[in-house]
């Protein structure tokens, strides 16, 4: 998996990929909306490494940069979809313009890149598509209805994506992080202008919680970027991975909650069959 493409460089978890990668001798695509904030992480390796402006939301640009990566490398190994911001709304507070760029940015940004890119992996037989979603595509909460929405968009996405590429050598794999110590509680973080008193007991609290969380959350970007190699670079890589305890407690108890559930009802709804 020698040629990276990667989104949201500039902070967090993308940065520290990017700069894992390079230190592991990867070529790699380090791309931001501002390409200045990058520039640090690609002064050290003129042949490895290629610095490209990109907003996910600018089909132009995607495909200037992927463009760019032909044209610069050959090809592509391995595409990770990691640009993405928070939104905390409650549903009925969430402003039409700011849901629509949201799922602008989480969902059909990454699909673009993925449309564009899979000509070239079909091509070689081989490639990684690792889409970066959260703990938010499985487990949805109060004020996070919207930001999971796009989250479960992707990973449903993904799931189908799996099953067309995989006979053309292809792997996809969902990252679903708990909370990492990065910007995404803090300045990647959106709210509505005008909350309602209403939800000030549900959503008011986790506005609450962001106040106190930034900078103090238990996962390492150093070390997500590792495990993130790690799983792309295995014969067999796991197509959900979550990142952090958080992540995994969380995860598990969603699942056998689901579980339960389940098998409470299944008296009544199975039998509405012919």
């Amino acid at each position: 998996m020698s040629t990276w493409f990667i989104t949201g460089c500039s902070t967090g978890i993308g940065r520290a990929l990017a700069k894992a990668v390079l230190s592991h001798g990867f070529e790699a695509v380090v791309t931001a909306r501002d390409v200045h904030t990058v520039a640090d992480l690609v002064a050290g390796y003129p042949d490895q490494a290629l610095a490209v402006p990109l907003d996910v939301m600018d089909h132009d640009q995607v495909l200037a940069a992927v463009q760019a990566t032909i044209d610069r490398f050959g090809r592509l190994d391995v595409l990770v979809n990691n640009a993405g911001y928070g939104y905390r709304s409650a549903v009925e507070e969430a402003e039409r313009d700011a849901t629509d760029e949201l799922f602008a940015t989480n969902f059909f940004g990454p699909l673009d890149l993925i449309q564009q890119f899979l000509p070239t992996m079909r091509a070689q037989g081989s490639g990684r598509i690792v889409n970066v979603s959260s703990t938010a595509g499985q487990v949805s909460s109060a004020g996070s209805g919207l930001y999971s929405a796009t989250k479960f968009a992707l990973e449903g996405m993904s799931a189908g994506l799996k099953i067309e590429v995989e006979p053309h050598g292809i792997r996809v794999i969902i990252v679903q992080p708990g909370p990492f110590r990065t910007d995404f509680a803090g300045r990647s973080l959106k709210q509505p202008d005008v909350p309602i008193a209403a939800y000030a007991e549900t959503v008011g609290v986790r506005r609450k919680e962001k106040d106190t969380m930034h900078g103090t959350q238990a996962g390492d970007p150093e070390k997500a970027a590792e495990a993130i190699i790690t799983a792309v670079m295995s014969e067999n890589p796991p197509f959900r991975f979550p990142l952090g305890n958080f992540a995994f407690d969380v995860i598990r108890t969603e699942l056998e909650t689901h579980l339960a559930e389940l098998a409470e009802w299944e008296y009544l709804g199975r039998p509405t069959d012919f």
